[in-house]
């Protein structure tokens, strides 16, 4: 017989890609997107494009985060970050 949780669903965690994760904890750290294209050598257009489809990934697995403080809640959820890197 399964065993049955009632009251503490887990939620879905979308699966990013690592350079998806790389590039979000780099926002996360940064104080613009200027900044993270610095720090990665890669286009604005680039880290915007980043960015748009971890929201639509977190947002299909509906938690969506349409907000930096929104993803950064997520990303210490899923444990990409910890509040001591913070």
């Amino acid at each position: 017989m399964p065993e049955f949780t009632y009251g503490c669903a887990t939620p879905a965690t979308p699966m990013l890609s690592s350079r998806e994760v790389e590039v979000l904890l780099a926002w996360i750290l940064s104080d613009t997107k200027s900044d993270v294209c610095r720090r990665l050598y890669i286009s604005p257009g680039t880290v915007n494009t980043h960015i748009t489809r971890i929201r639509e990934k977190y947002s299909r697995a509906g938690r969506p985060a349409s907000t930096k403080a929104a993803l950064l809640a997520r990303a210490l959820q899923d444990g990409y970050i910890g509040l001591d890197e913070i």
